[in-house]
């Protein structure tokens, strides 16, 4: 049986305030509902110099149809403080929670200071959100010593437990950076192990594989009830990007896996990442006013950092060569086939020859290495790629890859392998960038410290550095002398409560390309 509503049993960590619940009022009867509307925790994201995102979304009883709301437009105030206990307020309105979006709230604040902490939370029919802690960019040019965040995702419900997310929430750190999947569109009870063999599930997703918005909105109303992850999401502002699963399994633009007419499954996209929208820290620009959801923006950290977040899925083309594992084909090295769409490909050639940061960072959601993925047992001479990742957009890639060598100081952090990599991105024998790829908070099951066969793979490519198969999330560490990517893993997903490691540190010096152990 599933915890539905944890948060009346268990605290939040790091410091998190939780109100109690008060289940009746006279002010929520009026409105049409009487439980707690603050069941799945509140959240900051897209920060600016001068403000952020403040999310929440009411859903008093979040498994039952209209999940205990009523059909009506409903008022949320927020307010924002310089402390957590509210002394020193700065800022406070209103929004309209709107059925349409599913009571979701995004609260745009604007008008702050740049470069510091604030703390927020919402109040609805005389009761109270838990605090959430935010924080503004710096200012534009601000010297800045260094800058802390931590790269998560792929964290299949059904998988574990969100361990990792508590460890996370206690980091410090200036931001999360979600890559995707934050839930999975299986069937209940699909879950795989590191080499995609059936596993029996930790815990259950209730209903079936999710094609209405109704069925996207109860995944994502189960998965944002889990209180490890309730306090990772109040505890950082987060940048969050969405990738397959938040649809379906390798999706690429209008193209589905199962072969689905583009006009219908552009319907199901349509309403899967609304529900995305829904329930994540984004600017209401996200969402246009023809229903497509998308994202690509840059983040400046001072004089330090540049990052940009682009979009992989929603104008990929195709995979090549029948999609998953495959040997080369011609579709691989087509000129025409795209990751990306041509305007974030000139919006990211911009971006680099305009900045003056000192490092450049692309925080994206598939592998940009180009990997052998041949078995041990596999006796074919030509290499297998896996052509749901860069390797399948072999001209695209090399002109970023081209791009990244007319740079300075760049590092790809990267999520989707449900594994951690530690990968020189090179040109020839010249190293042009290294590429930090994070492990999932719980898909793939408890794994183990080595993948069984990787041999093979660390033999054929002489520019992975290093792997690991436990769960967990990378912290990269940012200064003026290096980028520390440190690999923060639990032993297992399966047991709750487990305790974090770093299982092993690589860093890119300043003018130095290419990995080193730190």
């Amino acid at each position: 049986m599933p915890d539905l509503f944890p948060l009346s049993r268990r605290a939040l960590v790091g410091g998190l305030s939780l109100s109690p619940f008060i289940l009746t009022s006279a002010r929520a009867q009026t409105l049409g509902f009487t439980d707690y509307p603050f069941t799945l925790g509140v959240c900051a994201g897209d920060p600016a110099v001068d403000g952020f995102v403040l999310w929440t979304r009411l859903a008093p009883r979040p498994f039952e149809p209209q999940y205990g709301m009523p059909m009506k437009p409903v008022a949320v105030d927020w307010e924002v403080a310089e402390d957590e206990g509210f002394h020193k307020p700065v800022a406070k309105g209103t929004e309209i929670a709107r059925p349409e979006l599913g009571h979701a709230i995004h609260a745009e604040v604007a008008g702050l200071k740049p470069g510091r902490s604030y703390w927020y939370r919402f109040h609805c029919a005389g009761q109270k959100s838990l605090t959430g802690r935010a924080a503004t960019l710096p200012a534009l040019g601000a010297s800045v010593e260094r800058v802390r965040f931590a790269a998560v995702g792929c964290q299949h419900y059904e998988a574990g437990w969100y361990t990792a997310f508590r460890h996370a929430a206690q980091e410090d750190l200036d931001f999360f950076f979600h890559y995707g999947d934050f839930i999975y569109e299986y069937s209940p009870g699909f879950a795989l192990d590191a080499h995609h063999q059936p596993v029996d599930p930790v815990r259950r997703y209730l209903g079936a594989e999710p094609f209405s918005l109704d069925a996207y909105r109860l995944r994502y109303a189960q998965t944002a009830l889990d209180t490890d992850l309730q306090a990772a999401r109040a505890a950082h502002p987060w940048f969050c990007t969405y990738d397959d699963h938040e649809v379906q399994n390798n999706w690429a633009g209008e193209w589905d896996q199962n072969g689905t007419p583009p006009e219908l499954f552009i319907t199901r996209r349509r309403m899967a990442l609304q529900a995305w929208y829904e329930h994540m820290p984004v600017r209401r620009s996200t969402m246009a006013r023809d229903g497509t959801v998308d994202f690509h923006q840059r983040a400046d950290y001072g004089d330090l950092l540049r990052l940009h977040l682009p979009n992989t899925r929603l104008y990929r083309s195709d995979q090549p060569c029948g999609d998953n594992y495959q040997l080369v084909c011609a579709a691989q090295v087509s000129p025409s086939a795209q990751m990306i769409n041509p305007e974030q490909e000139s919006w990211l050639n911009a971006g680099f020859a305009q900045s003056h940061q000192r490092w450049q960072g692309l925080a994206q959601q598939v592998m940009m290495c180009p990997l052998d993925r041949r078995g041990p047992d596999d006796k074919q001479t030509a290499p297998t790629y896996n052509m749901d990742s860069w390797a399948g957009y072999q001209a695209q890639r090399e002109r970023l890859f081209g791009l990244f060598g007319r740079s300075r100081n760049v590092v790809v952090v990267t999520g989707d392998e449900h594994e951690n990599y530690a990968n020189d991105l090179m040109v020839g024998e010249k190293v042009v960038a290294s590429e930090f790829v994070s492990t999932s908070i719980t898909s793939g099951g408890d794994g183990h410290d080595l993948r069984p066969g990787i041999e093979r793979w660390m033999a054929d490519n002489p520019f992975l550095k290093w792997t690991n198969d436990r769960r967990g999330y990378v912290v990269s560490e940012i200064t003026a002398a290096s980028w520390i990517g440190h690999y923060r893993t639990v032993d297992a997903v399966s047991r709750r409560d487990m305790p974090i490691k770093t299982a092993a540190s690589w860093a890119v010096e300043a003018g130095k390309p290419g990995l080193v152990r730190a």
